[in-house]
């Protein structure tokens, strides 16, 4: 639909997104490891570290030789594979334009704990709706979707660099285009699309970010790219904190 290049949105809280940073290293560590220790030993990752919804629910098991992790830890290892390049370049570079901003609102850890808790919430709306599925869910595109619906929340006027339709360069706000992307999840998730897009895994990663968002921001960060209204006593104290301290008293003339 579009790709997101740039959004000039400067932080306010944090001086670098350091989260944001490690989880983009994290992904393409662990893509590269997988890819480079050949076709075998990938397949086997998938299937290890996975979330397989017949597996979660009992409904299959996994080979013995094929435990990794603790089944239920794939709630959030399956966020850290990628089919392909382009499969892990469209998760990490939306993640990259949007994802500072994002932490910059809730702080490093508060992001953190966010940016798992859309991924295993995506797990979960995937599993619940194929529960017998014994194909392994992986990728990072539910806690992406997580980011994005909290992005939109906190941001929507913020201009953003696109390419839509991956080749024709806009600058348009990011409302257009970012509810643009949520609605075509639900449209493809009601619709019941069949291919190899789990529509269910980003629509429980949007869910959570947008209620999640509300529990891990700031305090003083307001939504809606709306300003903050200091109350008048603070404006008024804030007001002649400016004013010069250095003045000299005005001459006063008459008579000794």
């Amino acid at each position: 639909m579009f790709i997101p290049l740039h959004d000039a949105n400067s932080l306010h809280h944090i001086k670098l997104q350091y989260v944001t940073i490690g989880l983009i290293a994290l992904n393409v560590i662990v893509y590269c490891t997988t890819r480079l220790a050949g076709e075998d030993f990938s397949n086997a990752a998938m299937l290890g570290l996975g979330f397989i919804p017949s597996v979660i629910y009992d409904n299959a098991e996994l080979a013995p030789q094929f435990v990794v992790v603790p089944e239920q830890w794939s709630y959030l290892t399956y966020s850290f594979l990628h089919l392909d390049i382009l499969h892990l370049g469209g998760n990490m570079l939306f993640l990259w334009v949007f994802g500072d901003n994002v932490e910059d609102a809730m702080g490093h850890l508060r992001f953190l704990a966010f940016y798992l808790l859309c991924a295993a919430a995506g797990a979960f709306v995937h599993g619940m709706v194929a529960p017998e599925s014994q194909a392994p869910l992986i990728g990072a595109s539910g806690a992406v979707a997580g980011v994005v619906a909290a992005y939109l929340l906190l941001h929507p006027r913020v201009k953003v660099w696109i390419l839509a339709f991956g080749r024709i360069p806009l600058r348009v706000p990011a409302y257009l285009a970012l509810a643009a992307w949520i609605a075509l999840q639900f449209v493809m998730f009601l619709g019941f699309a069949e291919d190899q897009i789990s529509w269910a895994c980003h629509v429980g990663g949007i869910i959570a970010g947008a209620v999640l968002l509300l529990v891990f921001k700031r305090r003083d960060v307001p939504l809606f790219d709306r300003e903050v209204v200091l109350p008048r006593s603070v404006a008024v104290e804030q007001k002649s904190a400016l004013e010069p301290v250095d003045k000299e008293p005005a001459p006063r003339w008459g008579r000794q």
